[in-house]
């Protein structure tokens, strides 16, 4: 039995060192690092002492190599991520602007980061949670499609169905964002948005009201708004409880927001209550953005405790 299981891309990550150093120059690189929004949270579940699988791809290559070592090495399921032959494992290149912003250049259409397929449906007994990354849905039709109908898979299995929108532009290509995420929200439970698609997506600035109206809209028990520094802020049958962001030296916020999402439904499976299920959630993406790489950071079930006992 898996407890957590999610599916998209898994891509190795090439970024600038330092801001200031835009894609479009010749100039210094790190990496790579094993990345996609999906591997990256499904390898916080493993760190977290939960476990977790990916059903994916990546290339026979020195790329793919080593982002299936890495999460293998953290215990993360990868019998469902298929290494293909004659094709080079997804690439994303990463840039900052001098005011911390981020630009992003995407090489994985029609690589194996979305050509895996559904899986069968025995993999759905047990599992608790499956969890979308919004990212997944928009970097190829075909694959989204194969997506939703492992969404309907898993929750015909039992699962909850949780939801990052985590919206990029780049890969939009200027495709409706609403008709693209309509399928996975109306399976949705718990959805993890930033304040920017949770009022995108209920067509409010307010988001008091947003939560209010995508909660009456779709079947979403809870939404836990990413708010960054400012903290997150849970919304619930309950009402609303906002919750504190944990301070740590910021090196690298990429990655952070996936950490989040696992150690938010981590704590659930150790049945924390929502708030304090947020404030683990709060120190694993704290953790991951102190270090330097989408998912280097230093989060396991003693670092996170250290931090939550700090305050």
């Amino acid at each position: 039995m898996t407890e957590i299981w999610t599916m998209g891309e898994l891509l190795a990550e090439v970024m600038r060192p330092e801001r200031g150093l835009p894609l479009d120059r010749p100039g210094p690189f790190l990496g790579p690092f094993p990345s996609g929004a999906p591997g990256i949270f499904a390898d916080t579940v493993a760190r977290l002492g939960h476990s977790s699988g990916i059903i994916s791809g990546v290339g026979d290559d020195a790329f793919g190599a080593a982002i299936v070592e890495r999460l293998e090495r953290d215990g993360v399921r990868t019998d469902l991520v298929a290494v293909v032959p004659h094709r080079a494992t997804g690439v994303a290149f990463v840039a900052y602007a001098a005011d911390g912003t981020r630009s992003f250049l995407f090489h994985w259409e029609g690589t194996p980061a979305v050509m895996a397929g559904v899986p069968p449906p025995g993999i759905a007994t047990g599992t608790a949670y499956f969890h979308v990354m919004g990212c997944s849905l928009m970097a190829d039709r075909a694959f989204a499609d194969r997506l939703v109908e492992t969404v309907e898979l898993f929750a015909a299995g039992g699962a909850q169905i949780t939801f990052d929108p985590n919206i990029r532009t780049e890969l939009l290509a200027g495709d409706d964002v609403d008709g693209i995420v309509a399928p996975v929200l109306a399976r949705c439970s718990i959805l993890l948005p930033g304040a920017s698609e949770l009022a995108s997506l209920a067509g409010t600035d307010d988001l008091d009201r947003a939560a209010g109206i995508l909660m009456g809209r779709h079947p979403i028990r809870m939404i836990v708004l990413k708010l960054g520094r400012a903290g997150c802020r849970v919304y619930s049958e309950d009402g609303r409880i906002d919750v504190p962001a944990y301070e740590v030296d910021e090196v690298d916020p990429t990655g952070a927001g996936d950490c989040f999402d696992a150690g938010f439904l981590c704590g659930l499976l150790d049945d924390e209550a929502p708030e304090d299920a947020a404030r683990l959630a709060a120190a694993a993406g704290a953790l991951n953005a102190a270090a330097f790489g989408p998912m280097e950071g230093d989060i396991s079930p003693a670092t996170v405790a250290r931090l939550r006992d700090r305050g």
